[in-house]
């Protein structure tokens, strides 16, 4: 059985260990705050999570889901992460985080950050245009019309072979938009983001295209 490693365990990262759980995979999940913290959502959760240490969390899963913002100095257990698919659901959020001139200035993408911090890993850019409170709401099986699909932005096909089959165990299509460089392209404000409520698998195609690079933030 395949482990998911989360770390993160705010409202994205719970979400997705409840999506993962109901998909049939087992859950270890950690916060900043210590694995004792979480014995409401592992009560919760029930027989297939547990909580851990982000270390321990990346060390023992073999997929592991980034659920926390990117920092400029890599705060990851970037050697526990190691050959492993990373899903990182961040998104760039400067009035969050701050500004890095490096991607205002259209050289990288949040994710190509976070791939040359984790350099031996295989980063997915994934679940970043959906909001936690509506991955099972918006879930629907395999072949329904008009199905809501969601992007995965990679430079190994690999990772985006798993995503692809985790969007469909939880319901949902996929739109591959790699490599990592066009990863921009769901960022908030942009067409794919803003259409987060439904938009089908050309619908997603479609906006995905008419995404404006370089986007400006105005709050």
């Amino acid at each position: 059985m395949t482990i998911i490693g989360i770390i993160g365990a705010g409202e994205v990262g719970s979400q997705i260990a409840r999506a993962s759980i109901a998909a049939g995979y087992e859950v270890i999940i950690a916060n900043s705050r210590g694995p004792e913290t979480l014995f409401n959502l592992i009560n919760e959760l029930g027989p297939s999570s547990r909580a851990a240490t982000a270390f321990d969390a990346a060390n023992l899963a073999d997929v592991v889901v980034i659920a926390v913002p990117l920092k400029l100095i890599n705060n990851m257990p970037t050697q526990a992460l190691v050959g492993k698919i990373v899903i990182d659901t961040n998104n760039y959020m400067p009035w969050r985080d701050g500004n890095f001139a490096i991607i205002d200035s259209g050289e990288k993408t949040i994710h190509e950050l976070r791939q040359e911090q984790l350099p031996a890993s295989k980063i997915a850019k994934a679940f970043t245009h959906i909001q936690a409170p509506l991955l099972f709401r918006l879930a629907s099986p395999s072949g329904t019309p008009k199905r809501h699909a969601l992007s995965v932005s990679s430079d190994y096909p690999e990772a985006v072979e798993f995503v692809t089959r985790l969007y469909d165990q939880f319901g949902y299509d996929t739109v591959d938009n790699s490599p990592l460089s066009e990863s921009w392209r769901t960022e908030p404000g942009q067409p794919a983001w803003v259409a987060h409520l439904h938009q089908t698998k050309e619908e997603l195609s479609k906006n995905l295209t008419q995404a404006k690079h370089r986007l400006e933030f105005k709050f």
